[in-house]
């Protein structure tokens, strides 16, 4: 009865050695993947969701695979904390273990963060941006006729095509119709990785999170 309980200890400590084993070579696999479909210079970190993993990995479904990025530029647009995870990843074992590309994911979710750095850096001349996570306030100067007065207002924050859109809303200090002289976009101009499309932006204590998702995502090799 000894020897068999030891047999079984020695076999479980095993099977989770090879599974801590096999889960490594999988994700440094789809570390290098992700690395090649967002042009990093350096590899991403990747987790696989899930134990036991090598029941996954024979049956080729991940049901979850986080992934962190780092901080990425596109079109001079710094975003950064950019991360996010792929759901229903599939990858058959034998394509993993041969390099081939044939893993796909049904769908991919990305976050990242634009800091308050950046959002004052697109911000008009004269206009100072600041914030405490709940709201976006943009302060300064505008010319009224023949005068310059100051103003404060609350930010609105949209989903624009091509960017994210502030437009001043509530201003105090000045007409409600200079409203609109307080307006500005921050643009995407390079492509996201995996394609996503920016579907939701809110305010963070650190500034703007924006939320990008795609369907149907081949990840390559």
């Amino acid at each position: 009865m000894r020897k068999l309980l030891v047999a079984l200890i020695v076999l479980i400590v095993l099977l989770v050695a090879v599974d801590r084993v096999a889960v490594a070579g999988v994700q440094r696999d789809l570390a290098n993947r992700i690395a090649a479909a967002t042009d990093l210079s350096g590899k991403p970190t990747v987790t696989i969701e899930g134990i036991p993993f090598l029941t996954q990995a024979l049956s080729g479904h991940y049901p979850e695979v986080r992934f962190d990025l780092g901080t990425l530029t596109y079109g001079g647009v710094p975003v950064e904390n950019l991360r996010g995870a792929a759901y229903d990843v599939t990858a058959p074992l034998a394509d993993v273990l041969q390099n081939r590309a044939n893993v796909h994911a049904r769908r991919v979710a990305v976050t990242g963060t634009l800091t308050r750095a950046t959002i004052d850096k697109y911000a008009p001349r004269g206009v100072k941006i600041s914030g405490n996570g709940r709201r976006l306030v943009a302060s300064g100067e505008l010319t009224v006729g023949v005068r310059k007065v100051t103003f404060e207002a609350e930010l609105k924050v949209e989903v624009a095509d091509g960017g994210i859109r502030l437009q001043a809303e509530k201003i105090e200090g000045v007409p409600d119709q200079a409203a609109r002289f307080v307006s500005y976009t921050i643009p995407f101009k390079g492509k996201l990785p995996f394609d996503v499309k920016v579907t939701g932006v809110k305010n963070v204590a650190d500034g703007l999170e924006i939320a990008a998702e795609a369907s149907d995502v081949p990840i390559r090799g």
